[in-house]
């Protein structure tokens, strides 16, 4: 199971996500590193496990509050070894037609921000399946987005992330329903979970379902999760 490290940007620092409520976000305090510029949080994260992609949540363009490109240009730099998986608030194909010709990495499209229903569609046979990913994004019992996306999982991209906005940051455990479903639904598709991961049992948990990754934040700053907990998923899927 693969395990992505998550960066959320908001003013140019990186900040402390709790349960979707991104007003409040602040500045993270991490054990990690001193202070909260994006190199430094990484570094720190790549000392906790050699992880070969990053999750960055643009926080500024989700919310319409300026972006955070020229400090994800700086980061893919830093570290080239890492995939950037950015989602950065596209909605509609001509936006994320441009930000994919600028090659900064993988495109997460966030239902949330979703503003064409069809965009899937349209998108479908134009961008190399490997640089797209489809994050479903729920708020409670709610889908956040044009619910028509939930109907199309034959135009869903082979990787599929189901994001819990409500438990992020929260220690409440993953969607484990959620997840289930959305892995029967998805047909095959890679499903990787997101928000409310405890520890090392989770990660177990998750594997054992069949859940492709993982995205994590909270339990990493907090070291509930470390190469012990990363190298025991390993171990059980090759025991089992």
């Amino acid at each position: 199971m693969k395990l992505i490290p998550v960066i959320d940007l908001k003013g140019g620092e990186v900040v402390h996500a709790r349960r979707g409520e991104r007003d409040s976000y602040r500045p993270i305090v991490t054990p990690l590193c001193r202070g909260s510029r994006a190199e430094d949080v990484v570094a720190g994260l790549l000392g906790v496990y050699p992880f070969d992609s990053l999750y960055i949540a643009d926080l500024g363009a989700i919310q319409g509050q300026g972006d955070h490109a020229r400090e994800i240009a700086e980061l893919g730099r830093a570290f080239p070894q890492l995939e950037l998986w950015v989602d950065c608030g596209l909605g509609d194909v001509a936006s994320c037609r441009k930000w994919l010709a600028l090659n900064a990495g993988t495109l997460v499209l966030g239902s949330e921000a979703v503003r064409e229903p069809q965009i899937l569609h349209r998108l479908r046979g134009q961008v190399p399946a490997e640089r797209l990913v489809l994050s479903l994004d729920y708020r409670g019992d709610g889908f956040l987005g044009p619910a028509e996306i939930l109907d199309q999982v034959e135009e869903w991209p082979a990787r599929i992330i189901a994001m819990t906005l409500a438990r992020v940051g929260s220690g409440a455990g993953p969607d484990f329903a959620r997840l289930d479903e959305i892995k029967r639904h998805g047909r095959g598709r890679d499903i990787f979970a997101a928000g409310g991961v405890r520890g090392g049992e989770d990660l177990l948990e998750l594997a054992r379902r069949g859940i492709s990754g993982v995205l994590v934040a909270s339990a990493l700053h907090e070291r509930r999760i470390g190469r012990t907990e990363i190298d025991a998923v390993a171990a059980d899927a090759a025991s089992s």
